[in-house]
């Protein structure tokens, strides 16, 4: 199948190249000096899997001249999706699927307002990995595994080509689940946890979950969102938060999220898409989401310095 991946940082670079190595065709879509490298001396990945070299990766920072996909891959930051979605028309055919594997729960909704709803599958990931340097990926943690599925949760055979696809790729393992929705808002429970109580007290997971106090606030978080899918129709199970606990534990203990990283670097994160969409949608929905409420409070000055619309010195 050719593929695009839309988005060729940790997510992207990692997936994409056991695509690549595993005999599909994939254009990777980079910019900058990740691009340059990658054109120049190819795509490594250096994994806890083994280690990936694609000496003649494909790489543009151009859709048009990439022309038209089986599948998009979108592996963008969540609040960079509205944005390549304007772009992506020229990757788009009439049998293309596009498959986001964001942290969010909302990607699906905003590709599908551009690109066509009938277009977009619903999916996420797992995985702990980063660019370590233009043209190298690190995977450093989590088993790679990704879940994707129609959203109406209904068999198609599309989806089957898609999963038979990274089915034949060392390195992941491919699941479409019974209900993609659940799927989608699991992993929300634990990356929004990580994310926002990560970027508070910026410690990696190993100290906040080991501490009761952190812990216990890792706990809310999930709670508040369990009650806000609850109420948007996503039926989580009674043990939801305890299944996204256990997860947590058996992360190495450096694991840190990747808005946690932004935040502490300085750079536009997803606060918005995490702690951010989970106020707005209790709102919509009805329910109180105290805790999300004031991780986000607290985090937004950093969010709108890194942003430029604010400016301060630490002290």
């Amino acid at each position: 199948m050719r593929f695009a991946i839309y988005g060729s940082g940790g997510v992207g670079g990692y997936f994409g190249a056991r695509l690549a190595e595993a005999g599909e065709d994939v254009t990777f879509l980079a910019r900058g000096d990740h691009l340059a490298a990658i054109k120049r001396d190819g795509l490594t990945v250096r994994s806890i899997n083994g280690d990936i070299h694609l000496a003649k990766a494909q790489a543009s920072d151009d859709p048009a001249a990439i022309g038209v996909v089986d599948v998009v891959i979108v592996a963008v930051k969540a609040w960079q999706v509205e944005e390549i979605a304007q772009t992506m028309a020229p990757l788009i055919g009439p049998e293309t699927l596009v498959l986001p594997l964001e942290n969010g729960v909302e990607a699906t909704e905003v590709l599908g307002e551009v690109v066509g709803h009938d277009k977009v599958l619903r999916g996420l990931c797992g995985i702990i990995a980063y660019r370590e340097a233009p043209g190298i990926i690190r995977h450093a943690g989590v088993e790679p595994f990704v879940r994707f599925g129609e959203p109406d949760n209904r068999k198609s055979e599309r989806t089957q080509r898609v999963k038979a696809a990274f089915d034949r790729a060392t390195g992941i393992t491919a699941e479409i689940p019974d209900d993609i929705q659940v799927s989608v808002w699991s992993k929300f429970l634990f990356i929004c946890a990580m994310s926002g109580v990560g970027a508070v007290t910026r410690a990696p997971m190993g100290i906040s979950r080991q501490l009761p106090e952190s812990r216990q606030l890792l706990e809310q978080v999930m709670e508040e969102i369990t009650a806000v899918g609850r109420a948007r129709g996503v039926a989580l199970p009674d043990d939801a938060v305890a299944r996204a606990l256990t997860f947590i534990d058996t992360l190495p203990e450096t694991s840190t999220a990747s808005m946690q990283r932004d935040i502490m670097e300085g750079r536009p994160s997803e606060l918005e898409s995490q702690n951010g969409a989970v106020v707005r949608l209790g709102h919509a929905a009805g329910v109180a989401t105290p805790i999300n409420a004031a991780l986000y409070a607290a985090l937004l000055p950093q969010e709108a310095r890194a942003r430029g619309e604010v400016s301060f010195a630490d002290r």
